[in-house]
């Protein structure tokens, strides 16, 4: 019997969860594969495991009963124990498309103990039946705040399988404060908070919008600042990651959260630097970019895509066609504020040379950090249901990840813009060039207010409640880094002569940038290990897609052999 396994459409405020039923849940965040993001080889360097903790699972953590027992597992970090197996009554797992593989072998992991298992997150939401597949007993879909008081309702009617979804938003500003408690906080390099959902653009390839609304919700800025206290009283120091898909979506209310977050971070003698996603407009308004200054927010992610205006016509990234994009990073780095960029080859209609246009865009604009990937139509998306209608998706069950050839026919031979793909991440993390987008960013960096201005301990500076350790790697962990850096960079790479000179004349000029800059250049570490791997297994998946195709043909050829010759004469 599947009970409520019928797909429940939420049209109401959710009810209070109230149980007395008492839970042993083990939370599970799968492996991320090697990815832009990894950043393996430079964590390793100061001591951390992961970039970032899995936001979304304590957040489930702290919607659940809080009189039920919580254990938090990133496999990321550290695998799990027979011990965590064997205490487990009920086995939660959520993760991205990109985590996909790892998620499916730990439901059917999980299933083959014995456990009750309840899967949610972005993928699960969008591609339940894969999921399903695997075994789930539970899918709690959308977003949990709706969604987790079905399914913890549902237990308590001893339901042993359920699929729940909703029809709405919630209202963030119910949101509990996420269990940072159960994090190991010293493997981490960054923490996350999130502002806001949804995003009030419309580009056609996004599944943010698909996934959270164009209407961006808020959490008040109490609340964000209550969870900024809680990290703080736990002893965190250092990177805090926004991870909003556009900070900026509402900027009324983020506006009002950084007049908040600007007194509350000159308090406590800013002890976080911030780091967000935000649309290009942000260069259209001083006044947020100067607040966003003055809280301390030193990198922004900007998903630029591309330099050719009739892709991103096409694609309605109609943002990004306003003004140019090139003046607007200039006024962001006038703020003191670094910006990373998103990139994508493989647009409809895209012109030859598109990978060569990014390459000299990039370096124009001195951006060192680049997510630069083909074009995938992500699932319910409206370039999805386009390709569709179109016939040009194709049954692509894999990853979709940088490494991942694209999954629709695009309208330009597939192996040009793989080579033009691979030639261009064999241009922009070339070390030599990529060292010298890194000194060029810092040197047109305006100083931000907290290098004009630095704190100066005082008697009313708030202290933590009870003293807690700070995560922040030691001076030793620093240095060894520092000399590390120097050596591979400095000695063994042909750009050596370049890093010297560069690091020179950033110490001399802008002594305040100097950490930054050396983390900076350490990046390359990870891309030049990681883009290989790019282009091996894109070369690979190339290569059998070329033979599949040529077999089809000889198949055709074979059918109807005087067809297809006429076919060709004419």
């Amino acid at each position: 019997m599947l009970g409520l396994s019928a797909m429940t459409n939420v049209q109401m405020e959710p009810l209070p969860i109230k149980t007395s039923i008492a839970r042993r849940v083990l939370l599970i965040y799968p492996i991320f594969p090697p990815s832009f993001w990894s950043f393996e080889n430079v964590l390793a360097l100061v001591g951390k495991k992961a970039l970032l903790p899995p936001l979304n699972l304590i957040t489930v953590a702290a919607i659940l009963p809080q009189t039920w027992d919580f254990k938090l597992v990133d496999r990321n970090v550290r695998d799990i124990t027979q011990a965590e197996w064997a205490w487990a009554e009920c086995v939660i797992i959520s993760g991205m498309i990109v985590q996909k593989s790892d998620l499916l072998a730990c439901v059917q992991e999980a299933k083959c103990r014995g456990k009750l298992v309840a899967v949610g997150g972005p993928y699960a939401t969008a591609l339940p039946q894969e999921v399903q597949d695997a075994g789930a007993d539970y899918l709690v879909l959308d977003e949990g705040e709706l969604t987790l008081p079905l399914w913890v309702k549902a237990l308590e009617c001893g339901e042993t399988q359920g699929i729940f979804r909703a029809a709405e938003k919630p209202d963030v500003t119910q949101t509990p404060i996420p269990r940072f408690d159960l994090l190991d906080l010293k493997v981490y390099d960054t923490m996350s908070v999130q502002f806001s959902r949804g995003c009030p653009f419309q580009c056609e390839f996004c599944d943010i919008i698909v996934l959270y609304g164009r209407k961006p919700r808020t959490k008040t800025p109490a609340q964000l600042l209550a969870e900024l206290d809680t990290l703080y009283d736990l002893g965190w120091r250092g990177a805090v990651f926004m991870v909003d898909d556009n900070f900026i979506g509402n900027k009324r209310n983020v506006k009002c959260l950084l007049r908040e977050l600007k007194i509350w971070q000159a308090k406590r003698e800013r002890p976080f630097g911030f780091i967000t996603e935000a649309s290009v407009d942000l260069a259209d308004d001083p006044e947020l970019m100067d607040l966003m200054a003055e809280c301390k927010f030193y990198w922004v992610f900007l998903g630029l895509e591309t330099p050719d205006e009739s892709s991103l016509s096409l694609t309605k990234k109609f943002q990004n066609t306003r003004s140019s994009m090139l003046e607007a990073i200039d006024k962001i780095y006038q703020k003191g504020i670094r910006v990373i960029a998103g990139l994508i080859i493989g647009f409809d209609g895209e012109k030859a040379g598109a990978g060569q246009r990014i390459v000299n865009f990039i370096e124009k604009a001195a951006i060192p950090a680049t997510t630069f990937s083909m074009l995938q139509a992500l699932p319910d998306t409206a370039l999805w249901h386009r390709l569709k209608a179109e016939g040009r998706l194709l049954n692509h069950t894999g990853n979709i990840n940088q490494t991942t050839l694209m999954n629709f026919v695009p309208t330009r031979p597939i192996e040009e813009i793989v080579q033009e793909y691979l030639d261009a991440i064999d241009q922009l993390f070339d070390p030599e060039r990529y060292l010298e987008r890194v000194y060029n960013q810092f040197m047109r960096l305006a100083p931000l207010p907290h290098h004009l201005n630095p704190p100066r301990k005082n008697h009313r500076s708030i202290k933590p409640r009870k003293k807690e350790p700070n995560f922040k790697p030691s001076t030793w962990v620093r240095l060894r880094a520092f000399l590390t850096v120097c050596w591979r960079q400095g000695i063994k790479q042909r750009s050596r002569r370049k890093f010297w000179g560069y690091l020179f004349s950033i110490w001399k000029y802008k002594p305040y940038r100097l950490s930054s800059y050396i983390s900076t250049c350490a990046y390359s570490e990870h891309f030049l290990t990681y883009y290989p791997i790019v282009r091996s297994q894109l070369m690979d998946q190339l290569t059998e897609h070329l033979q599949a195709t040529a077999h089809l043909q000889t198949n055709q050829l074979e059918v109807n052999p005087k067809e297809t010759k006429l076919s060709a004469a004419g």
